[in-house]
């Protein structure tokens, strides 16, 4: 006979204590408790049996669940055996607040064995003088790598690429090459194609790898290599070049400096990361959160979400001053009050809409001057479109209710002239601020809700006067 605990179990699969994910795919808190049990019992060789196994990035996972004095207890436990590309994959907090508990000597260790970009997204955000003092604990050539790309502006290709690449002079055979990757020790530990350079390190061409592996040993690499170069600026913000990623589907680009030398490549999972971040930060911005993370306190949270809180606050008191105006108007039909609020929501909704679809499309660079033109009329079309339909709907709902189809009339044409203005708002504005230089991501929210909120209740309160005659 089954009982309630075994259709339980049959119902909801237990996770396997030894494995660090469940089936919902989040971390087996049992599993996390036993790693905290070793960590305190000062267990060393179970805690590295348990994260031997596991990926940087799952690693970071875990990271992120233990508390800050477990953290720092787990990388110092762990020693050399601790894989520093795992702080690559956790919040910006916990990775600053995890080194700076850390001796220097440390981290500088664990630095150097990783690449070049992954190392530098480590040091980037740490204190000038920390920074310098791990940097300075460092071989003089990986020293100096990491700081000319330290040197690079941040979010730019040159903070992400790596320094380490395969560059070969023209007049080589595919013979030859073969036989210089074979022997030399300095390589790239993964790499997608060879490229061709001239004395000055210049790019002459590349040379896919697939390409390169199909050829005979004779071939010569200048009657190999591709002539139409594509590369990167390494002062050029991270966003386009992960544009150029997507457009020209590439899985390697290199980055040149101001004298278009070879100075690094640019791999698709550097780029994956990129438009990871890009994408979370402009959906943050639209929140108005900021560069918020998960792991921040309550302080840093307030400070990150008050300012726009105040903004949102005076773009109220604008739409409370409307109300105002027609204080006489909602005493003598107390039914306004109940039914504006609709008006000014459903304005919003339709507004924030519009305006997604635009800042998204301005961020990807998807509109042109003809394609604004189009994205206009068919938002402002659609608009009134909706605005008919919902229209009709609160109309007869309003009919009913109140047993009085004027105001449903009234509240009917209201409805039509907000979502028309909230299509016009969703797009213009975030138009208007992005020509003005102003990130649309940002201040579009605030600006498309006050528009929305105003002439809803203008034309709803107003329509309702002048139909009623309660001026």
């Amino acid at each position: 006979m089954t009982n309630e605990s075994d259709i339980a179990e049959i119902g909801e699969a237990r996770p396997d204590p030894n494995a660090l994910r469940g089936p919902d795919d989040h971390l087996n808190p049992d599993w996390i408790e036993r790693l905290r049990a070793h960590l305190r019992a000062g267990e060393e060789h179970d805690v590295a049996e348990m994260m031997e196994p596991l990926h940087a990035a799952d690693a970071g996972d875990v990271l992120e669940a233990l508390e800050q004095d477990e953290r720092v207890a787990l990388v110092q436990m762990l020693g050399d055996k601790f894989d520093y590309l795992a702080l690559t994959e956790v919040d910006d907090n916990v990775r600053t607040d995890l080194i700076e508990e850390l001796p220097a000597e440390d981290v500088a260790r664990g630095v150097a064995t990783l690449d070049n970009d992954d190392a530098v997204y480590i040091l980037e955000d740490m204190d000038a003088g920390d920074r310098e003092e791990i940097l300075a604990q460092l071989p003089a050539f990986e020293r100096l790598s990491l700081k000319r790309s330290l040197d690079f502006p941040e979010d730019s290709a040159g903070r992400r690429m790596q320094t380490d690449f395969i560059a070969i002079p023209p007049f080589w055979t595919v013979g030859q090459t073969i036989d210089y990757l074979r022997v030399e020790k300095d390589l790239p530990d993964e790499f997608f194609q060879l490229y061709v350079v001239d004395p000055g390190y210049r790019v002459l061409g590349t040379i896919p790898l697939d390409k390169f592996l199909r050829s005979k040993r004779q071939v010569r690499i200048e009657n190999l290599m591709n002539h139409d170069v594509l590369t990167v600026e390494a002062t050029e913000d991270q966003e386009e070049a992960a544009r150029d990623f997507e457009r020209y589907d590439l899985v390697e680009i290199g980055v040149v400096d101001e004298n278009k030398r070879l100075v690094g490549v640019l791999t698709v999972d550097d780029i994956v990361d990129v438009i990871h971040e890009e994408a979370t930060e402009d959906i943050k911005l639209l929140g108005g959160v900021g560069d918020e993370e998960l792991s921040d306190n309550v302080l840093s949270t307030v400070r990150s979400r008050a300012p726009w809180l105040v903004v949102n606050l005076i773009t109220a008191m604008l739409a409370s001053f409307v109300i105002s105006l027609f204080n006489g108007t909602i005493e003598q039909m107390v039914a306004l009050a109940a039914l504006m609020p609709m008006v000014a929501s459903m304005g919003g909704n339709a507004g924030t809409q519009t305006m997604t679809v635009t800042v998204r499309a301005l961020a990807t660079r998807d509109l042109d001057r003809g394609r604004v033109r189009r994205l206009i009329t068919r938002e402002v079309t659609g608009g009134f479109l909706n605005g008919c339909i919902f229209a009709v709907l609160i109309g007869a709902v309003t009919w009913l209710r109140y047993a009085s189809p004027s105001l449903g009339i009234v509240i009917g044409l209201a409805m039509i002239i907000n979502m028309v203005a909230a299509g016009s708002a969703g797009i213009l504005i975030p138009l208007a601020l992005n020509k003005l230089k102003v990130d649309p991501a940002i201040a579009s929210s605030v600006f498309v809700t006050t528009v929305t909120d105003v002439i809803g209740f203008f034309a709803f309160l107003g329509l309702a006067g002048l139909w009623f005659g309660l001026f």
